[in-house]
């Protein structure tokens, strides 16, 4: 078997009175194409992800995306599972999203995408303005989240936003207000902080949607062991918990009958 193959992303359509062609398809559509594309392919972590080759090519536009042929043997699973249960409900968020997107620019532009792979009997999946691939609303939950991490990038002309790198999910990128970061006097540049903030949650897997992140409050955190915090804590619960109690009975409760 070959170690390469690749999908194929056809679209049909207009530009005004024109057929959509590669002549009139704009660079940014590509581009937006480009990105959908990578995500269904590879929807983790793209670090090490095998070479993605491209072209395009005319009828009325074709999108040939060539890769390793195990990653096409299993977008093309995907593919046949989508079609069948006519929703992405069951998908990876960076999967979903890249076919919210493209369901997305078939309803804006009226066009029509056809995506198959280069396998024999290959799987095929149509969508349309008639076609509705996209996340069911229900499953996704709003909730709150702390993240723990060194801050990476701050500030944002328009839309600010806050970077944290966290050992669980990598880089979170958190929407803040801009009032906040004007106001807060001390560099966040690489130092460690924690972040409350909300967002969308799926209600089965408990996958976070980190595009909906939103800033809440920034939580000082200190990691290190602290002794005399420790030894406070347990005189404390001396004197509020154990030295109210006498050991010799607090121990026949425990024990129940089991001596008699």
């Amino acid at each position: 078997m070959d170690k390469i193959g690749f999908i194929e992303i056809s679209i049909t359509g207009s530009k005004g009175n024109l057929d959509l062609t590669p002549d009139n398809y704009d660079i940014r559509e590509i581009v937006n194409i480009l990105e959908s594309a990578e995500n269904l392919l590879y929807p983790g972590d793209k670090r090490d992800r095998p070479n993605i080759s491209y072209k395009i090519e005319e009828g009325s536009v074709k999108h040939i995306l060539k890769t390793s042929i195990q990653y096409i043997i299993g977008f093309n699973a995907i593919i046949g599972q989508v079609n069948h249960v006519q929703n992405i409900d069951f998908l990876d968020l960076n999967t979903a999203r890249a076919f919210e997107n493209i369901q997305d620019i078939a309803l804006k532009k009226n066009y029509v995408f056809t995506i198959k792979t280069s396998l024999d009997q290959s799987n095929e999946i149509r969508i349309d303005k008639t076609t509705s691939y996209f996340r069911t609303a229900a499953i996704w939950a709003d909730a709150e989240f702390y993240f723990y991490g060194k801050v990476t990038n701050a500030g944002g002309k328009d839309k600010a936003n806050i970077h944290i790198y966290t050992e669980e999910l990598g880089t979170v990128i958190i929407q803040t207000p801009i009032s906040f970061l004007e106001h807060y006097n001390e560099n966040l540049l690489y130092k460690t902080f924690g972040i409350r903030a909300t967002g969308k949650q799926h209600s089965e897997t408990g996958e976070i949607d980190t595009s909906t992140l939103t800033f809440i409050e920034l939580v000082y955190y200190q990691p290190k062991y602290d002794e005399q915090y420790l030894k406070s804590l347990r005189d404390k619960a001396k004197k509020s918990w154990l030295g109210g109690i006498n050991p010799d009975n607090w121990l026949k409760d425990i024990r129940g009958g089991y001596d008699a």
